[in-house]
C-alpha cells in the first residue's frame, strides 16, 4: 500500500524527509493496532503488581490523646465531686440553721409561757391575799406582817402581853374611868389607844376604825416605836 503514496513519474528513491513521514505513519498505526487491543471494559491489565508503600505507625500521638482525655474526665469529676460537696455542706448548713431557729422558737415559747405563769401566779396572789384567822392570834400576826412592811418594830410576845393587860384581847374594849374618859377622850381597842393617838399614828393601808383589831395594834405598836422604841419595852400604861 505504501507505494501507491509516491507521485507518478518520479523516482522511486526516497529522500530523507519522505523516510521521516513514513515511520512516522508506522509508528501510528503501531499505536492503532495497540488501542484495538484494549478489552471492551476499558480497562487495562499490567502483568506486575505495583509495589505497596510501606507505612510507619506511632503511638505517641495516641498516648498524648489518651492522656489528655484522662485529664479532662479527672478534671470533671473534680469538679462534680466540688458541687456535690458544696450542695451537702449547704444542707447541712440548712439543717443545722433550722434546727437552731426551732430551739431559739422553742425557748423563746418557753420564756414566754413562763413569763405567763409568773403573772399569772402574781396575779393570784394579788386577788388572794394571804388570809389569817379572825382571832387574837390571826390579829396579831397580820398587824406584824403590816409592820414588817414599814419598819415597825415589835415581837409577837411583846405585844401579846400588853394586849392582855390593856383588854383581856377583847377589841370592842372601852375605857371610862380613867383620866383620858374624864376629860372626854376614852381610850378604846385592844391596846386601849385614845382617838388623837390613833389618828396621828393610824398607818396607811389599814382601818380607820379604831376598834379594827388590826389597825389599833399597827397603830399603838407605832405609837410605842415613836415613843419607847418598841412595844416591847412596854410594861404599864403608857
Amino acid at each position: 500500500m505504501l507505494k501507491n503514496i509516491l507521485p507518478r513519474g518520479r523516482s522511486r528513491s526516497l529522500n530523507r524527509t519522505q523516510k521521516a513521514a513514513i515511520a512516522g505513519v508506522g509508528a501510528l498505526g503501531a499505536a492503532a493496532v495497540a488501542l484495538t487491543a484494549v478489552p471492551a471494559s476499558g480497562q487495562t491489565t499490567t502483568s506486575e503488581a505495583a509495589p505497596t508503600a510501606k507505612v510507619a505507625y506511632s503511638t505517641k500521638q495516641i498516648q498524648d490523646v489518651h492522656a489528655g482525655v484522662t485529664g479532662q474526665l479527672a478534671g470533671a469529676s473534680q469538679k462534680v465531686a466540688a458541687i456535690e460537696a458544696k450542695k451537702e455542706a449547704a444542707a447541712k448548713k440548712a439543717t443545722a440553721e433550722k434546727k437552731a431557729a426551732a430551739k431559739k422558737a422553742a425557748a423563746k415559747r418557753e420564756a414566754k409561757e413562763s413569763t405567763s405563769r409568773s403573772a399569772q401566779r402574781t396575779e393570784v396572789k394579788k386577788a388572794a391575799p394571804k388570809s389569817y384567822p379572825n382571832n387574837l392570834d390571826g390579829w396579831i400576826r397580820e398587824a406584824r406582817a403590816i409592820m414588817k412592811k414599814h419598819g415597825i418594830p415589835g415581837t409577837y410576845e411583846g405585844i401579846h402581853r400588853n394586849i392582855m393587860r390593856e383588854s383581856s384581847g377583847n377589841p370592842k374594849a372601852i375605857n371610862d374611868w380613867d383620866i383620858n374618859a374624864i376629860n372626854g377622850i376614852p381610850s378604846k381597842g385592844l391596846l386601849q389607844v385614845i382617838p388623837p393617838t390613833f389618828a396621828a399614828y393610824h398607818v396607811p393601808g389599814t382601818s380607820k376604825n379604831i376598834y379594827d383589831p388590826v389597825a389599833n395594834i399597827v397603830a399603838a405598836c407605832n405609837y410605842a416605836a415613836d415613843k419607847y422604841g418598841t412595844m416591847d419595852n412596854v410594861d404599864s400604861a403608857y
